[in-house]
């Protein structure tokens, strides 16, 4: 079976809905993917730090319990595992809190095996921070060597914005990296000063990797790839909270990679349909978390999407 790696933060989000807490849910960009991942059965491991205290307990129980492989995440003992809080505004969209205590050594990991055609997922300010870049560079390196399909999210939040110029060469860097590029329209503000895909893909992107895709809340994906390019309408829904909505969309992404079969060689010459399914499974997952508090699709939605009564070779992603 083809492997997924992640590797990301994790976090206790502390979710709050006018004023007052409801729920409290392990996360993390890449986090969330992989549980979503994991309930449907792929086989997936998270590469991460958490602290060696009661949340980082809750957190490495909850990957296992998902049918995450949580053997490649570093438990510190000086510090303890970051909580956020999120506060949801009157269009479920959150707006972030973040608290931090690290210890001075990071991610004291050893990688996990890495085969042909995996599939390795990275996303957040965690793979740009300068006190981890040494090791995710070498992580990186690595999965190119391994000739695994490098999938990465910018999810680049405005509390980084400031620091957009200097972390400017390792953002390329991990283009450069990557086969598939996901960013939002906020994300290409932030980083770039400018939410157009269209000139995001030829000024910033397209030197370095040649499959982009961009989200941008309730409107239209857009993809671009060196063959075609294409809108994707986002169908409305009514929203419970958006937090895990972008994780979910990776998640979706990859999962339609492996059910369509798609290797790291086949990626340039992908065609049309098959993208068009690739990007519904993107979409069917965005919507679904969506619908509740949760960070991850849940069980039940995996199941069904797995299940759903079409032919086997269909079922996965129509």
């Amino acid at each position: 079976m083809r492997k997924i790696i992640g590797i990301g933060e994790t976090i206790m989000d502390i979710i709050f809905q006018n004023g007052q807490p409801t729920a409290a849910v392990p996360g993390g960009s890449v986090f969330n993917s992989v549980i979503s991942l994991g309930r449907l059965g792929m086989s997936t491991t998270f590469i991460s730090e958490t602290g060696n205290d009661r949340v980082g307990k809750i957190v490495l129980d909850f990957l296992a319990s998902n049918g995450v492989n949580n053997e490649n995440v570093c438990v510190y003992f000086d510090g303890r595992t970051p909580i956020s809080l999120a506060w949801l505004n009157d269009s479920n969209d959150a707006e972030y809190e973040f608290y931090k205590d690290y210890p001075k050594a990071r991610l004291d990991v050893i990688w996990p095996r890495i085969d042909k055609d995996d599939i390795v997922m990275m996303s957040s300010y965690f793979v740009l921070n300068p006190a981890l870049r040494p090791k995710v560079v070498e992580f990186l390196k690595y999965a190119r060597e391994r000739e695994a399909i490098i999938y990465y999210d910018f999810n680049f939040r405005k509390t980084h914005k400031e620091e957009a110029i200097k972390l400017y060469p390792d953002i390329l860097d991990n283009i450069e990296f990557s086969d598939i590029v996901r960013g939002s329209t906020e994300d290409f503000d932030n980083m770039f000063g400018n939410s157009r895909p269209d000139i995001i893909y030829s000024k910033e992107v397209e030197y370095y990797c040649k499959n982009m895709i961009c989200t941008d809340g309730g409107n239209n994906v857009s993809l671009i790839t060196q063959n075609f390019s294409k809108e994707y309408p986002v169908a409305p829904i009514k929203t419970v909270s958006t937090i895990g909505a972008g994780d979910n969309f990776n998640a979706g992404i990859v999962f339609g990679l492996i059910s369509e079969n798609v290797m790291r060689e086949d990626i340039p010459t992908l065609d049309e349909k098959k993208w068009d399914r690739i990007i519904k499974c993107g979409l069917d997952f965005s919507a679904e978390v969506c619908k509740s508090i949760n960070n991850s699709i849940s069980r039940e939605f995996a199941h069904d999407y797995l299940l759903g009564g079409e032919p086997l070779e269909m079922k996965l992603c129509n």
